[in-house]
């Protein structure tokens, strides 16, 4: 299947698909969107499913105590329980409608790539301090 197939394909399945560039489409539907791509050889790539906040499509960050939607442009609302499940709902249509496979951690409901609900501070930074390498006052 070609990229266009693939973006016919979703068109049938109710999705509306917007191009961004001739390898890239901006997919949407209800309120709820995602970018997919073209991985060469009769497959896509998918990335996240986000909500539609203005403009911009916002991945979920777990804080913890909450789920969030963070949109790239850094605008951040709290994600509601049925928006969770409708994105949940978003994310398998696509799928099933690209012939992709559901992971059984990912079929358990919505995932975030960011969890911010870490008190270590820096965490997720690619140099963080390590407590255990810095020179307590007493030993200076």
């Amino acid at each position: 299947m070609t990229f266009e197939d693939h973006l016919a394909k979703l068109k049938q399945a109710g999705f509306d698909c917007q191009r961004e560039s001739p390898q890239r489409a901006r997919i949407t539907r209800g309120g709820y969107g995602a970018i997919v791509e073209d991985a060469l050889q009769g497959k896509v790539r998918l990335g996240k499913a986000g909500v539609l906040v203005g403009n911009e499509i916002a991945l979920l960050v777990s804080r913890g105590y909450q789920m969030f939607l963070l949109t790239p442009s850094g605008k951040e609302v709290p994600a509601l329980a049925p928006q969770l499940k409708a994105l949940h709902a978003f994310d398998e249509d696509l799928r099933e409608a690209l012939g992709l496979i559901s992971l059984y951690n990912v079929s358990l409901g919505t995932t975030s790539d960011e969890h911010l609900y870490d008190r270590v501070e820096d965490r997720d930074k690619p140099l963080h301090p390590r407590p255990w390498e810095k020179k307590s006052p007493l030993h200076s």
